[in-house]
């Protein structure tokens, strides 16, 4: 049997933790309101994203650390940035005006080439722009079923609260732009990040995929996801439409010339197009890890990177040739210089690399 005294110590260590809990409770802070901490190893942390603004090069990743480099990504320093929320990608459509995304459905925009940045938009928000959006379009259109269907999809976003992961985004100037992510969660603006614009309904898209990169060709505007999925924004319909895939699973990238695109994803498997996306032709990388980033370097060559530190360079056939490195290490992100350096991002974070 348990003594009074017995109980009464039980009784106060029970309230300690109570009250320790409402204190942990009062101190806790939101990534989204929670700026990211200045750190010497920030450039060693992982980083996920890399773009071009400009001359320099901007890196973004985890604990919402961006960095910024003016020397090819021999130094760099770390950005302001207004939250803690991991980032997951970055694009710049002018030397100055960037936009970042993460998870959280955040959205940054920097104005002065990613030295300071600002909030746009996060996942707190995201669902009630899909139901005011669909919501107005549900009072013009009664009859029509999608729009009450989207309507309570942005009621069950809201209900879940902020984990609303934006993967990639493609900005075509300092006005429209594109975000996407989990989920088929597609957001377009054309005022330069002020207001959104849900485009779940202009993609064939019916499982809700998520959606893991978008880029342009040049010429076209692509993204890829899960189980295989394309789409290729058609202007006459204003909408995202798909393409027959060759590959059932996933693809984490694309990338492209006017022309021609290439897709990229698990277990080594990169396809081209060079008729829109009409078919693909498999080349052949010789892997059986996943292709995780690419870029095309200042010679016009394809460099594609595997989640193992594999590189591989387009050899202008079917074949992808592998370029030796020494200490080779995943990669997540990559851009070349016009000088041929080439800028690596990953688990380890930045690194640059002379490729002849």
């Amino acid at each position: 049997m348990c003594s009074y005294k017995k109980y009464r110590q039980l009784a106060l260590g029970m309230a300690l933790a109570l009250l320790h809990g409402f204190t942990q409770a009062a101190s806790y802070i939101d990534v989204l309101d929670l700026p990211a901490k200045t750190s010497a190893l920030a450039v060693r942390s992982p980083l996920l994203g890399v773009a071009r603004a400009g001359t320099r090069l901007v890196a973004v990743g985890q604990r919402g650390h961006i960095l910024y480099s003016d020397d090819g990504g021999k130094a760099w320093q770390q950005a302001a940035v207004p939250v803690s929320a991991d980032l997951n990608a970055v694009s710049f459509p002018t030397a100055a005006q960037g936009w970042a995304v993460g998870n959280d459905g955040v959205v940054l925009h920097t104005s002065d080439g990613g030295q300071t940045w600002s909030k746009q938009l996060d996942g707190r928000q995201i669902g009630a722009l899909l139901v005011n959006h669909y919501g107005a379009l549900a009072s013009a259109e009664p009859a029509n079923e999608q729009w009450a269907t989207r309507v309570e999809e942005g009621q069950r976003l809201t209900e879940e609260g902020a984990d609303k992961p934006l993967l990639d985004v493609w900005f075509a100037n300092e006005k429209t732009g594109y975000v996407v992510g989990a989920f088929n969660l597609i957001l377009r603006t054309d005022d330069g990040g002020q207001h959104w614009t849900p485009f779940q309904d202009r993609s064939d898209n019916p499982q809700s995929l998520h959606l893991n990169a978008i880029a342009s060709t040049g010429d076209a505007l692509y993204i890829v996801g899960e189980q295989g999925l394309l789409l290729k924004w058609n202007e006459s319909a204003q909408r995202f439409v798909a393409l027959d895939s060759p590959y059932q699973g996933s693809f984490f990238g694309v990338i492209g010339k006017p022309g021609e695109v290439l897709v990229y994803g698990l277990r080594g498997h990169v396809f081209r197009s060079v008729d829109g996306g009409a078919s693909w032709a498999a080349l052949n990388t010789g892997l059986q890890v996943s292709i995780t980033a690419a870029t095309v370097d200042a010679k016009g060559r394809y460099l594609l990177f595997s989640q193992a530190g594999q590189m591989l360079v387009d050899a202008g056939d079917s074949r992808l040739t592998s370029i030796p490195q020494q200490n080779p290490a995943p990669s997540a992100g990559a851009i070349s210089t016009p000088d041929g350096t080439l800028v690596l991002v990953g688990s380890r974070g930045a690194r640059a690399l002379d490729v002849k």
